[in-house]
């Protein structure tokens, strides 16, 4: 399964429940979870985060959430999260490798963007009604909004969307810090896959000897 795709399924259902629905669900996990632990989460995408952390959420572990979903009378969202599991998972066009470090930009972005979300989507050709319906859908939390900035900035390229034009994008914006945070990101986990398969191939030339 993709956690890309996962990732979407769950902004989804993030976006769609309402701050009464979200204190629902907290409430409903203080002994689980704790309540200490819930008094920070301000977002279901954060709520669910947690739950991941806390295995209690994965792509084939969605019983807790479903389950809690309904408890809220939300069980349009819990056949949602049901039906992921199901789904045919789209073919996009993307190889796995430009999913994997599409994954990683996304990650860097959304942590590190902050208010200059709209200057980047400008530059990757959002157009300003497209940046204002993002916007109202996270009014305060910045990360969600870069996420969501992404993943909208991704339905319009489809096969066409490749890391490189966030590169170049970040660059053309002057956001610097990020870029380098991200090509450190981008080298770290090609240098790491190197070394996996090298231990591979030795591992294999071992097994024939």
């Amino acid at each position: 399964m993709s956690s890309l795709r996962f990732n979407s399924v769950l902004l989804e259902i993030s976006n769609a429940m309402s701050a009464d629905q979200l204190n629902e669900i907290k409430f409903l996990v203080q002994q689980e979870i704790g309540k200490r632990n819930l008094e920070k989460i301000g977002s279901g995408r954060e709520l669910f985060q947690l739950f991941r952390e806390r295995g209690k959420l994965a792509e084939d572990n969605t019983a807790f959430l479903s389950e809690l979903l309904k408890e809220i009378k939300r069980q349009d969202l819990s056949d949602k999260i049901d039906n992921f599991n199901i789904q045919p998972e789209p073919d996009d066009g993307l190889s796995e490798e430009e999913k994997a470090k599409l994954k990683i930009a996304t990650e860097v972005i959304a942590e590190n963007l902050g208010k200059s979300w709209r200057k980047l989507g400008r530059k990757l050709g959002l157009s300003e009604t497209k940046l204002e319906s993002i916007s109202k859908k996270h009014p305060t939390d910045l990360e969600e909004t870069a996420v969501e900035l992404l993943k909208e900035w991704g339905k319009s390229q489809g096969a066409e969307a490749q890391t490189k034009m966030l590169i170049d994008a970040l660059r053309a914006c002057q956001l610097n810090m990020t870029n380098t945070l991200l090509n450190w990101k981008l080298l770290f986990k090609k240098t790491a896959n190197k070394k996996v398969k090298s231990m591979q191939k030795s591992h294999e030339s071992n097994s024939s000897d």
